[in-house]
């Protein structure tokens, strides 16, 4: 049974809370980890979150399509009108290596589109709520709309860092890379940082969810084009794209179309 967006919300948060306690039982514990193709890491724990989530989300809604990171990929999604779309831990070399900054994501994506989404970062006790036309929340508080003056604070991957600090004069601080590029998003959201920059290669799950959380918070995330991203199409990976709060739009495309950043 197909839901609202308001429905779907509900369902995220419950069935993402309590995926969250299955990742959490590997966090600094044992958990096998082997290298996918690409010389990406994958580990039970994420194993076994997209299993939860699979068996969970579909069984709630058998008329969606399904999209994950940890799932062998099939064009059926297409023929679908809404797809979960889902990372189950995104930021896995960090969650491997002990770092705080990792998170479940999953988005509903509608016509190419975001409409229900939710990060759930159990290890900061941090949880991002996204609905179709309302406010993003963070930990059940409305976000405060982002209206920051001027780019102060930046992250992106440590390539990226290193080019920003060599190639602008800009008074800018460089924020320590985050290896979850979806928290990194959130971060853009929450006003902890002004600009999240990537290099190509992001996939759907990456950033769906992250996407309507900084879109509801009064930020977009797009390509240098400066265009909204679209979801759930045949290609899965995204060129390179930046966050940042609407106001400053004009500020950060120049920036990241800067010489030696991302070109």
């Amino acid at each position: 049974m197909a839901g609202n967006s308001d429905e779907d919300i509900n369902l995220l948060a419950e069935i993402a809370a309590q995926a969250g306690e299955i990742a959490m039982k590997y966090f600094r514990s044992e958990n096998e980890v082997w290298m996918k193709t690409g010389n990406s890491p994958v580990s039970r724990a994420d194993m076994e979150v997209n299993e939860f989530l699979h068996e969970k989300l579909r069984s709630a809604r058998p008329q969606y399509g399904w999209l994950s990171e940890e799932t062998e990929d099939n064009n059926d999604r297409l023929d679908h009108k809404r797809v979960f779309v889902v990372d189950p831990i995104d930021g896995t070399r960090g969650f491997i290596n002990g770092s705080d900054e990792w998170c479940i994501s999953i988005a509903v994506v509608e016509a190419g589109r975001p409409i229900a989404a939710i990060l759930e970062c159990p290890a900061l006790k941090e949880c991002y709520i996204a609905n179709q036309g309302q406010q993003s929340l963070l930990n059940g508080k409305l976000m405060n709309s982002l209206q920051p003056e001027e780019i102060r604070h930046v992250t992106g991957s440590q390539k990226i860092l290193d080019m920003i600090e060599s190639a602008t004069s800009m008074d800018i601080s460089i924020t320590a890379f985050v290896p979850s590029l979806a928290y990194r998003i959130a971060m853009v959201a929450s006003g902890k940082i002004d600009l999240a920059i990537a290099r190509s290669g992001a996939h759907d799950w990456d950033l769906a969810a992250a996407d309507l959380v900084l879109s509801n918070a009064g930020g977009q995330l797009s390509g240098l084009d400066g265009q909204q991203l679209l979801y759930n199409r045949e290609k899965l990976r995204h060129e390179a794209l930046i966050g940042f709060p609407i106001n400053l739009r004009d500020d950060a495309l120049k920036l990241a179309k800067s010489p030696g950043i991302l070109h």
